[in-house]
């Protein structure tokens, strides 16, 4: 910053440790735009996050490199907001926040968007939310590689920021070395008090591969579900499901681990069965 001695990222560091504030700039910001494209960009150490959309229709952003450190906090590479019709696709993306974070909050809802054939570094994932008031749909990402992420395919909210998030397809997936593998929490933060209720329905997994790390599916309550398939989902012996109010439909000879409460052979999983699949 300029007349200090302190950078953007320990501005940012500092209000979190002291439980203050932090006013540091987005690198991008596209408001209420039709029809943008980024092709061949490269974005590098914004001092918050990269590129932010807000009521945009129609966005293709196409071979873009963003990279920032694993320790900036809040770099997020592309949030699409209130956005649709909105493709991501063939770039790497490696931040200290959400790698893609589509999000739905009072301006409006997210629908229609792909995020296909990309490579994300270390961030903290392939993100919905947190804010969904207003309902995100229609999301699909495919042939997508996390290498590295906190999360990889996360889907979060509250009660106090929730909404419908429906029709999301994740096929062709690959995931190496995430605490959180799959992370989709409608207690994200699990103090938060309103009456905007988190409902995930919809959502399938379909050839996805990772190797460890917590399997997260955690719904509201038995009357707010969540609703996930999975088709040939394949994770280490050692990854473990944590299911809580989620109702999963699977053949349980296409998932590995096994379900809770379901016994039987591990199948062929890990990281190994997709790394050369896709890109690395």
């Amino acid at each position: 910053m300029a007349g200090s001695t302190e950078t953007w990222w320990q501005l940012a560091r500092r209000a979190q440790t002291e439980s203050g504030n932090q006013n540091a700039p987005r690198l991008i910001q596209i408001d209420q735009a039709q029809d943008i494209t980024f092709y061949g960009v490269t974005l590098r150490n914004a001092p918050n996050f990269h590129v932010v959309m807000n009521r945009v229709e129609g966005a293709t952003f196409w071979g873009l490199t963003i990279d920032a450190s694993a320790e900036a906090r809040n770099t997020d590479g592309i949030d699409p907001g209130a956005s649709q019709d909105v493709t991501i696709t063939r770039s790497f993306i490696r931040t200290g926040d959400d790698n893609v974070a589509i999000k739905a909050g009072d301006n409006g809802p997210s629908r229609h968007i792909s995020i296909i054939d990309n490579y994300f570094g270390w961030g903290h994932g392939m993100s919905i939310g947190s804010e969904v008031n207003s309902g995100a749909s229609d999301i699909l990402v495919r042939d997508l590689t996390l290498d590295g992420t906190t999360s990889g395919l996360r889907i979060k909210s509250d009660v106090s920021r929730g909404g419908l998030v429906e029709r999301v397809t994740y096929e062709n997936v690959c995931l190496r070395g995430n605490r959180w593998p799959i992370a989709f929490d409608t207690k994200y933060n699990p103090h938060a008090q309103g009456f905007s209720i988190p409902v995930y329905r919809q959502i399938a997994l379909r050839h996805v591969r990772g190797d460890n790390g917590t399997l997260l599916m955690r719904g509201v309550d038995g009357k707010h579900a969540l609703d996930v398939t999975l088709e040939d989902v394949r994770f280490a012996e050692s990854a473990t499901w944590r299911l809580e109010n989620a109702n999963v439909t699977a053949d349980h000879s296409e998932v590995s681990p096994p379900l809770p409460g379901w016994a039987g052979e591990r199948g062929p999983g890990g990281w190994e069965q997709c790394a050369k699949a896709f890109r690395n």
